[in-house]
């Protein structure tokens, strides 16, 4: 039997970058986000109606709506598939469902437009003081989302109100530096022809 070395490519250490994403020396690997957004058909006429204001606002809809449908269980039993399939349907409908923005020269399209910057991150870097905090902001989310599924689980009202609070306060914050990271970054001409 054939021991792998460190050094042949082809010992753990290498599985474990592949399986993760990474790209070989020399090439980028796509972005979680960019990833992300083909799941949600985010494409260039996409990205401009999630955009629109209504878009931004009615995305905080989401988390508490599928939320409230899971837990609906302890009311109507397995009608709850019913409102979980439409809070669900919901989450991947909201980025498509608005019209272009008639101006993105607001908080909420800037916030859009930066986080097209920071998906947009593996081909055209974004400055050093932005490259740790969406991370961070990320996380804080990612487990504000995972406590509100263990309260749905659970049926534990106190961690589903702190993982949504969680949830969206990281969320917000990150939206936030996206708007920051915008406005450092619009003068690529490839992004300046997304404020009008």
């Amino acid at each position: 039997m054939k021991r792998f070395s460190r050094h042949d490519g082809k010992g753990f250490a290498f599985l474990w970058r592949k399986a993760a994403g990474y790209a070989p020396k020399g090439k980028k690997r796509m972005t979680v986000e960019r990833k992300i957004a083909s799941v949600f058909r985010l494409n260039e006429k996409n990205w401009m109606k999630h955009a629109n204001p209504w878009s931004v606002w009615t995305r905080y809809s989401v988390l508490p709506l599928i939320v409230l449908a899971f837990w609906s269980r302890i009311w109507i039993g397995w009608w709850c598939a019913i409102p979980a399939a439409i809070s669900l349907a919901w989450m991947f409908l909201n980025p498509v469902f608005f019209k272009k923005a008639r101006s993105t020269n607001n908080w909420a399209s800037k916030s859009v437009l930066g986080e097209r910057v920071w998906m947009n991150r593996d081909t055209i870097d974004v400055p050093v003081i932005h490259k740790t905090a969406p991370k961070i902001l990320n996380g804080i989310s990612s487990v504000g989302m995972l406590l509100s599924i263990l309260a749905i689980v659970t049926l534990s009202i106190w961690p589903a109100v702190l993982g949504v609070a969680l949830a969206y306060l990281g969320k917000s914050w990150y939206l936030d530096r996206m708007v920051w990271l915008y406005e450092d970054m619009k003068h690529v001409p490839e992004y300046a022809e997304w404020l009008y």
